[in-house]
């Protein structure tokens, strides 16, 4: 992370270490956007969004709809004994699956975790609950979108290789290099692929942002292949 970060020249970007369980781990990052090294105050943000690695392609637009996402189930949950024998199932249309991402007022989310027992830290999963238990918060929910699945078994990498070569099959750069006749052909190919609901940028050369825009491609589809191959 700190290598992409260093050659790409992010900016407003921390790496925090993880905690022990998920919420430790949550709440080491909200904290460090409010508290910088050593004690010192940074400027805390409004607004705090949670989520997944494993569920690499949440779309932006989502994040402005709702403060948490949920599916419906699709499996009847059930409660077991110790033995291993059926203790009670739970109705199924009452109940929806909790997903991320998850976005919060930061002083809502900070306090919950400053709130919290010892118990939800170590046990604890869902922050939306946290966020209502101890700050009175009640939050809206969608439905979400169905590429927020997670990444969770080796069979999850086919599924998530094809939703990549889905979406760089929908975009593509054209590089003219300063020629006039090759400017006309590029926009003529741009308005073209328009129709066909296709993104074709135009670019006159590779040098400043132009090129540090295409060294991500590059690296972003090189980290593709790599992480699919795993």
């Amino acid at each position: 992370m700190m290598d992409i970060i260093h050659r790409f020249h992010h900016r407003n970007v921390l790496v925090v270490h993880g905690g022990s369980t998920r919420h430790r781990s949550i709440f080491n990052g909200v904290r460090a956007l409010s508290e910088g090294e050593g004690g010192t105050a940074r400027v805390k943000p409004k607004v705090v969004v949670i989520h997944d690695a494993v569920r690499p392609f949440v779309e932006e637009d989502f994040l402005l709809k709702a403060a948490g996402a949920i599916q419906p189930l699709v499996s009847t949950v059930i409660a077991t004994t110790l033995e291993g024998y059926l203790d009670h199932s739970l109705e199924r249309t009452k109940y929806r699956a909790s997903e991320m991402p998850q976005g919060f007022i930061y002083d809502v989310i900070y306090q919950a975790y400053q709130r919290c027992s010892e118990s939800d830290f170590e046990f604890g999963t869902e922050c939306l609950h946290l966020a209502l238990q101890y700050c009175g918060t009640n939050v809206k929910l969608i439905e979400g979108l169905p590429t927020l699945w997670k990444v969770t078994y080796k069979g999850d990498l086919a599924a998530a290789e094809s939703i990549v070569k889905e979406t760089f099959s929908q975009s593509a750069c054209v590089v003219t290099g300063g020629s006039a006749q090759a400017t006309e052909l590029a926009n003529a190919l741009q308005r073209s692929m328009s129709a066909l609901d296709m993104e074709v940028d135009v670019i006159s050369d590779l040098i400043g942002d132009n090129a540090k825009s295409l060294s991500r491609v590059e690296l972003y589809s090189s980290f593709c292949e790599q992480f699919l191959l795993v």
